[in-house]
């Protein structure tokens, strides 16, 4: 059997619902969100995981751990799965980076930020880092980021950098699985669990509102 990974981004925050760019600003998840993290822990409890890793934010680790809670597996903290940092554009809305930059806005880089190349490689690293450790058949449930996420899995699908923008951005508390075949990496499910609704991210300034 082949090792899998479920990839799930954290519930919903108050900067999400401000549509505000959240970064590595520790932003804990709000009442809504603490209810889709109990959601999303039950229908994923089922699968039966063998392994949880979370990025070292809150809004990740709390959705994390009420998966494990339902598992009675424990939580490893990997600082590498922290969304994009944003730099000076923390806490800002979109209107107002659009405003403050919009040369910036429309590359979306924002000054001080993190290169999405380097995400893209710390992500995916750290997906294959704890993945390997997995024994056949096993399922590792990574819980991070809006933004985080898509650039790791665009990096471990092997896409071009110029194709990475057609990969659709994750809802909160909804997930992607990847299956380890023979020639790499395969992408089976996508934003599962949200569609056909918009989603909250940080990804692009195409993403619908900001804040992931």
């Amino acid at each position: 059997m082949s090792r899998r990974v479920i990839c799930l981004r954290h519930g919903q925050t108050l900067w999400n619902v401000e549509k505000r760019f959240q970064g590595h600003t520790d932003i804990p998840l709000d009442e809504t969100g603490v209810a889709q993290a109990a959601r999303v822990a039950s229908l994923l409890a089922a699968l039966r995981p063998t392994m949880i890793v979370s990025s070292d934010l809150r809004r990740a680790f709390d959705t994390a751990s009420a998966l494990a809670r339902l598992t009675g597996l424990g939580v490893t903290v990997d600082k590498d799965l922290r969304e994009r940092g944003g730099g000076e554009w923390e806490g800002l809305t979109r209107d107002e980076i659009r405003t403050g930059w919009p040369v910036e806005f429309e590359a979306w880089e924002a000054p001080g930020g993190e290169d999405v190349a380097d995400v893209a490689d710390r992500v995916s690293d750290a997906v294959l880092r704890w993945s390997a450790r997995l024994d056949e058949g096993g399922l590792l449930v990574v819980v991070s980021h809006g933004a985080a996420l898509r650039l790791g899995i665009a990096r471990l699908m092997g896409l071009p950098q110029e194709l990475w923008s057609s990969l659709g951005s994750i809802g909160n508390c909804s997930w992607s699985v990847l299956e380890e075949g023979r020639k790499g990496w395969r992408l089976m499910e996508h934003n599962a669990g949200t569609l056909p609704e918009p989603v909250s991210s940080d990804d692009s300034p195409e993403a619908t509102t900001a804040g992931s």
